[in-house]
């Protein structure tokens, strides 16, 4: 196994109109590659010192989206990505994927707009439907870069009883 491997959780977070919820990250944050302006992700990010995957996750939803969770929500997706691209020091992810479904908000966090900005690289948020993943012609990315098809298939079939392994 790669070295340097950054654990993170994020929360696929979906509305009442299958709406995910997905963060704009920017440089330096691990997720975006070199030469990249921006990725959007799944709000989240890593696990601290002591904590497990359910404790980060609800802290992370808390810190950058304002939204507390109280029960366990189903692990749905697993994807490692070993990489030279990503920021210095870090050889790569491991991200853990949680579905968590909510009524259509506001983001909020208990960070200020200059602490998301300055701690987590992350510039905005968007909802985004589905048909707006698929049809997507900007240039920034997708983590994962094939979205849609993972998103598909759990709006199609519900939450896998195992996790999915996601590629890049």
């Amino acid at each position: 196994m790669t070295p340097n491997l950054r654990r993170a959780v994020r929360a696929i977070v979906l509305d009442g109109d299958d709406r995910i919820l997905l963060c704009r990250f920017v440089p330096p944050h691990p997720a975006v590659p070199d030469q990249v302006e921006g990725v959007w992700a799944a709000p989240g990010g890593g696990i601290e010192p002591g904590e497990d995957r359910l404790t980060a996750l609800r802290r992370e939803l808390r810190e950058e989206t304002g939204l507390t969770i109280t029960v366990d929500p189903p692990h749905v997706w697993h994807q490692e990505i070993a990489a030279a691209d990503h920021a210095p020091g870090v050889g790569g992810l491991i991200n853990d994927y949680f579905l968590v479904r909510a009524s259509h908000f506001q983001p909020r966090g208990e960070l200020t707009d200059d602490q998301l900005a300055a701690e987590e690289s992350l510039a905005a948020f968007r909802w985004w439907g589905l048909s707006e993943i698929v049809n997507y012609a900007g240039r920034e990315l997708f983590s994962p870069r094939d979205l849609a098809t993972p998103l598909t298939a759990l709006l199609t079939t519900g939450a896998p009883t195992h996790p999915v392994q996601l590629g890049l």
